[in-house]
């Protein structure tokens, strides 16, 4: 591959995972596949978080509020995704929690509207994630927080990359069923790389125990809810796919938290 092929393939990802506005000249002629592209989400993970990492640096710099600062850059990150995969884990929380079969909860996935688990679901998480950023923000500072939102990024899309390439589709008329499986290959590169960012840039803010005890209760995290889905739903969905990055972030975050 040559490098143009890679930053095509950042474009994609990034137009897939977020709203922010890509040039259409990245997806003409192209069959909508990501099958090779999501090799690429750790790096557009990196492009989506760049602006609520900026915002976290620059609030503290002036001065801002930790909490308050935390905040505002959770909101702008949830804008930054159009709440993408905060929707896939609404609707995974409501499927998994009621009561019935397969079919039951892949009807429930499509429902537009969100249940008791979902509100409780996103709750916990905007709670978690939010208390996480303030304690990290006030223990080490604009700069190394700005990194490890960046860092956190990175390895929760690769995540992503993880679960889909695990399971078989749910179902074949869904959004991630559309855009195909990613390639063993794709998911490997994700992992790599996504994983040596991780390391890399938490290790350099927090030190490397805290970074790779983070990466580890992450992996776990991941590995425990992809066994739950292939056991009640038997493959993955795209809001299994969303609720995968939205469960990777939160564990990372609250554990670096913990370990400050």
């Amino acid at each position: 591959m040559q490098i143009s092929d890679y930053l095509d393939d950042i474009a994609r990802s990034t137009g897939f995972l977020s709203r922010l506005p890509v040039p259409a000249h990245y997806f003409n002629d192209h069959d909508g596949s990501l099958s090779r592209a999501s090799g690429m989400f750790p790096a557009a993970g990196i492009v989506i978080a760049l602006c609520p990492a900026l915002v976290v640096l620059i609030l503290s710099m002036l001065g801002a509020n930790a909490a308050m600062a935390s905040l505002l850059a959770l909101m702008l990150l949830i804008g930054v995704t159009g709440a993408l995969h905060e929707d896939g884990l609404a609707d995974s929380a409501d499927a998994f929690g009621a009561r019935g079969g397969r079919a039951h909860m892949l009807e429930i996935m499509k429902d537009s509207r969100i249940g008791t688990y979902g509100v409780l679901a996103l709750m916990v998480s905007f709670a978690l994630r939010a208390i996480a950023l303030t304690i990290i923000l006030s223990v080490f500072g604009g700069w190394y927080t700005c990194l490890l939102l960046l860092a956190v990024a990175a390895i929760s899309r690769a995540s992503m990359v993880w679960h889909w390439n695990e399971l078989p589709p749910a179902r074949q008329d869904g959004v991630a069923a559309s855009v195909g499986t990613p390639d063993d290959s794709a998911k490997t590169f994700a992992l790599a790389s996504g994983g040596i960012l991780f390391l890399a840039i938490a290790g350099l803010a927090i030190g490397w125990i805290p970074a790779v005890l983070a990466l580890a209760i992450m992996a776990v995290a991941v590995q425990q809810w992809t066994s739950i889905v292939r056991k009640r739903l038997g493959g993955h969905t795209g809001d299994t796919i969303g609720a995968t990055q939205q469960i990777t972030e939160t564990a990372g975050l609250a554990t670096l938290a913990l370990l400050v």
